[in-house]
């Protein structure tokens, strides 16, 4: 299999280490100097940047935690001028306001090729038809993906909310070779396959690169069977964001992180220290050559481990195992992330009050995964009138729909449904 960047890619290891280091003194400057929410949390800490000598310094600096990026809100971050700014993305935040990030025009250029790198380790080439089925939460990345694409010369359709019908209809009328979604997308499409009586095998498609959420071993068994492909993980974070930050080679022995571009942590969920090399715990990525927008320290909530024996494949980017479940609590509908403490703000300002009990869970129905969210019928809630609740109802899971980027149910419960109160 190919690799895109050898240089970059199969580093050897010692000059990897010096690269990482200089670029993080970069970046550790210039967050320094350009943003006040790092320069105060340093004099906080007493840490000069100027004088980190190594990796190991960066574990003195406190972690960033999603609601940073909520408290900066809009441009609190950028560590360089809004003239210099090309691009403005927003994603789901851990309260009302969303997060918003930036790209320079170099930034852009950065992540067309770690995106383009990934997909060529799937074996994507400039041959290929590439599909892309995100739901609207996923938005950005399907942007990303459809660059990263193009740099290829692969053709390119483009993220389009479609029902799974029609992109069902797209994937075989327009001879689709590879088809990024993600699992639970992914299983829908191969079910309407069935109950249509297709075969796979009248599919072109041959590579399908899932994105979004870990994925459990037997579900890509299923589709990997089912659809006759190889299927590939991706992994991404939406607040840096970009989809490809780790990619799976060709053995498909964990995922490769784009290591010139990150510096990876794997910390102890309570105690906030390293762990030993193979133990399991919560994945901090800091940003190496971001301009417009760096993290330091970022909390992904996302449970993963190094692996420490060398690829065959021969590049040298460390690799992790991406593991299911995570340290934060978040729910995961169809790749996109939600906050409960998000989930529970939008609910409270929908109906002026908050329920005393509520639970959120992912629940799947005639081939699609929703959200679905449980409140307890009190006597705020309760009305005499039948059609005064099914309004509220229907008005408040349009709302958090729209809100969300992804389909909401509402189920009104009596109190002994809850188990206990969330």
């Amino acid at each position: 299999m190919a690799i895109a960047n050898r240089k970059a890619e199969c580093l050897e290891m010692e000059a990897r280490g010096q690269q990482q280091l200089e670029r993080l003194q970069s970046s550790l400057n210039r967050a320094n100097r350009s943003v006040p929410f790092y320069r105060n949390r340093f004099q906080e800490q007493g840490f000069d940047p100027a004088q980190v000598e190594s990796l190991a310094d960066l574990e003195r600096i406190p972690f960033m935690e999603r609601y940073h990026l909520g408290d900066n809100y809009p441009y609190g971050l950028f560590a360089v001028p809004l003239r210099d700014i090309v691009r403005i993305h927003s994603a789901p935040g851990s309260g009302l306001k969303p997060t918003v990030s930036g790209y320079t025009k170099q930034d852009l250029i950065s992540w067309r090729e770690l995106v383009s790198r990934s997909l060529v380790a799937s074996g994507v080439t400039a041959t290929d038809v590439l599909q892309i089925v995100l739901d609207p939460g996923l938005a950005n990345w399907g942007r990303d993906y459809k660059d990263g694409a193009e740099t290829l010369e692969a053709s390119v359709i483009p993220l389009t909310v479609l029902p799974p019908e029609k992109q069902l209809m797209i994937l075989c009328d327009y001879k689709t070779s590879v088809l990024i979604t993600s699992s639970m997308a992914a299983l829908e499409l191969s079910q309407l396959l069935f109950e249509a009586n297709l075969n796979p095998n009248v599919l072109a498609l041959k590579t399908l690169i899932l994105v979004g959420e870990s994925v459990d071993t037997s579900i890509r068994k299923q589709l990997t069977d089912q659809l006759h492909v190889r299927t590939w993980i991706h992994y991404g974070l939406s607040e840096v964001p970009g989809p490809a930050l780790a990619f799976e080679c060709e053995y498909l022995q964990g995922l490769h992180i784009s290591e010139d571009h990150f510096l990876p942590e794997i910390v102890d969920t309570s105690s906030g220290q390293v762990v030993p090399e193979g133990e399991v715990g919560e994945l901090i990525l800091t940003t190496l050559t971001t301009r417009a927008f760096p993290l330091i320290r970022f909390r992904t909530g996302d449970r993963a481990r190094f692996l420490t024996d060398p690829c065959l494949c021969g590049r040298t980017l460390r690799r992790l195992e991406w593991l299911p479940q995570r340290t934060d609590g978040m729910v995961v509908v169809r790749g996109v992330k939600l906050d409960y403490r998000h989930v529970v703000l939008l609910l409270e300002r929908k109906l002026g009050f908050l329920p005393d009990q509520k639970r959120l869970l992912v629940v799947r129905r005639e081939l699609e995964d929703f959200l679905e969210i449980w409140l307890c019928v009190d006597d705020q809630l309760f009305s005499d009138e039948i059609k005064v609740m099914e309004r509220l109802i229907g008005d408040l899971r349009e709302e958090l729909t729209q809100e969300l980027k992804v389909p909401v149910l509402i189920r009104l419960k009596e109190k002994g449904s809850f188990v206990s109160p969330t």
